[in-house]
C-alpha cells in the first residue's frame, strides 16, 4: 500500500491519536507539578506507558526536568511559576479535537481547514524542538514524559502535513476552489487560531488563579544561632556583582546540591549573591552526624575545594558539579582513585593539600559551625542573611521567594 494514497481522514485520525497521547504525557506532567504545591516532595512519573506508578527514584530526568528552571514560566510572580505542561495541555486538547472534527466532518470540512492544522501542528513540534535541545545543553537525561511529548508532536505535525497534502489531491479531482472558499478560509482560519490560542491559555489562567498565599511560610524555617565562625574558616565565593548575604551548607558530591547549583546560575541569581560557603559532606569518614557514607568521596573532595582557597575554591566546586557522576563513582572505588581525579586536574598541590592534616582540620571547623547551628543532615541547605530559606523554597519557589525577600538579587 502506498502511503500517499491514504485519505485524508486516516491521517487526520493518526494525528488526533497523536495528540491525544501528548495530552496525556503533559497531563502527568502537569499532576507531577501541581504535587508539589502542598510544599512537600512527591514520587513523579517517569514513563512511556501512561498510568504507571510513580518513580520513587530520588534522582531520576523526569525530577531533574521538573524541578528546572526550564519546567514553568512566572517564577518570581507565583511559588513555583506556571508549569509549561499547562499550556501543552490545552494546545494538544485543541488539536485533539480539531483532529476529530477533519475526520467525522469528512467532505463538510471547511474550506482550509487542512492547511490550518498542519500550519498550526508547527507550534508544539517548535515548542519540542527547542525543549529538545534545552534538554541536551543543560539537564542531565531524558525526561520519559518529555520525549513523549516530542514524539507526539512529531508525529501530529507529520500526520497534519500528510493530511493537508491527500485533501489537496481529493479536493483537485472533485473541483477546483474558487475565490469566495478561499476568502471563507481565512475567516476560519483567524477564528481557529483564537481558537488555539485560548485553549492553549485557559488551564494556566485557572491554575493562577487558584494558587494560594505562599508568603506568610516563607519565614518559618528558622536562623542561623551562630553566625560567625571562630577561626575564620568559611569560604567566601567569588560572584561578579554581590548585594546580598547568603550562607550555603553544600556537599560537592550531592545531586541535589548540583542542581540547586545549576537553578542559582542559570535563574542568573547566583552572581548576585555575597557567598559564603560551608562544606557539609555526607560522608562518615569525616562526619561523625552519620552512621554511614550517604556520598562515598565527598570528604576529600570538599577538602579539595578547601584547598583552592577563596580564590579557586569556586571552580573546584563547579568542577565537581560538573564531572559529579564520574567522581562519585571514583568514590565509590576508594580515597586513591578519586585522588587521582582531583590530582589529574587540579595538580599536586591540591591533592596534596586534600590528604594533609590542614584541610581536615578546616573541614572538622565547618563540621562544627553546622553542629552549633544544629543544620539538619541534609544538603544543600540556604541562609539568606542568618534566614533560613525552607527547603522546598530552594527548589519549585526559589524565584518566587527571592522576589518576596531579597528582590535585589534577581536580574
Amino acid at each position: 500500500m502506498d502511503i500517499r494514497q491514504l485519505p485524508a481522514t486516516t491521517f487526520a485520525f493518526v494525528a488526533a491519536i497523536a495528540a491525544a497521547l501528548g495530552l496525556v504525557f503533559a497531563a502527568y506532567s502537569t499532576y507531577d507539578y501541581a504535587a508539589q504545591l502542598d510544599r512537600r516532595v512527591h514520587a513523579v512519573h517517569c514513563s512511556f506507558i501512561p498510568g504507571l506508578p510513580a518513580s520513587s527514584d530520588g534522582d531520576n530526568p523526569c525530577k531533574a526536568a521538573l524541578f528546572s528552571v526550564y519546567s514553568a514560566v512566572l517564577r518570581a510572580t507565583f511559588w513555583g511559576g506556571v508549569p509549561i505542561s499547562l499550556f501543552a495541555m490545552g494546545a494538544f486538547a485543541f488539536f485533539l479535537a480539531f483532529g476529530l472534527y477533519l475526520t467525522l466532518a469528512r467532505v463538510h470540512v471547511a474550506a482550509g481547514a487542512h492547511a490550518f492544522f498542519a500550519a498550526a501542528s508547527l507550534g508544539p513540534l517548535g515548542a519540542s524542538i527547542a525543549m529538545f535541545f534545552v534538554t541536551v545543553v543543560h539537564l542531565h537525561g531524558f525526561c520519559k514524559l518529555c520525549v513523549g511529548i516530542y514524539v507526539s508532536s512529531l508525529v501530529l505535525s507529520a500526520c497534519a502535513a500528510l493530511a493537508w497534502r491527500a485533501k489537496d489531491r481529493e479536493r483537485r479531482l472533485v473541483a477546483p476552489t474558487d475565490s469566495a472558499s478561499r476568502r471563507g478560509g481565512w475567516v476560519h482560519a483567524a477564528l481557529w487560531l483564537a481558537g488555539l490560542g485560548v485553549a492553549s491559555a485557559l488551564p494556566a489562567v485557572a491554575y493562577a488563579g487558584s494558587l494560594p498565599d505562599y508568603r506568610p511560610f516563607l519565614a518559618k524555617c528558622g536562623k542561623l544561632a551562630v553566625t560567625s565562625e571562630a577561626h575564620n574558616s568559611l569560604l567566601k565565593l567569588p560572584t561578579a556583582h554581590p548585594t546580598r548575604g547568603v550562607v550555603l551548607f553544600e556537599d560537592p558530591l550531592c545531586p541535589t546540591c548540583r542542581s540547586f547549583h545549576e537553578r542559582l546560575v542559570d535563574e542568573g541569581v547566583f552572581e548576585r549573591l555575597n557567598v559564603t560557603l560551608v562544606m557539609f559532606p555526607l560522608d562518615s569518614e569525616c562526619n561523625w552526624m552519620l552512621d554511614r557514607a550517604l556520598h562515598p568521596g565527598a570528604c576529600l573532595m570538599a577538602k579539595a575545594v578547601l584547598c583552592g582557597g577563596d580564590d579557586k575554591a569556586r571552580a573546584i566546586l563547579e568542577w565537581s558539579y560538573d564531572r559529579q557522576d564520574e567522581l562519585k563513582e571514583a568514590g565509590k572505588q576508594g580515597s586513591q582513585a578519586l585522588l587521582a581525579k582531583i590530582t589529574e586536574r587540579w595538580g599536586d598541590a591540591v591533592s596534596a593539600c586534600a590528604v594533609g592534616p590542614a584541610a581536615a582540620t578546616r573541614l572538622n571547623q565547618h563540621l562544627h559551625f553546622a553542629a552549633n547551628n544544629h543544620i539538619a543532615i541534609s544538603t544543600p541547605q540556604m541562609f539568606l542573611g542568618d534566614q533560613r530559606i525552607c527547603d522546598e523554597d530552594t527548589d519549585l519557589g526559589m524565584k518566587y521567594t527571592l522576589a518576596q525577600l531579597a528582590p535585589e538579587v534577581l536580574p
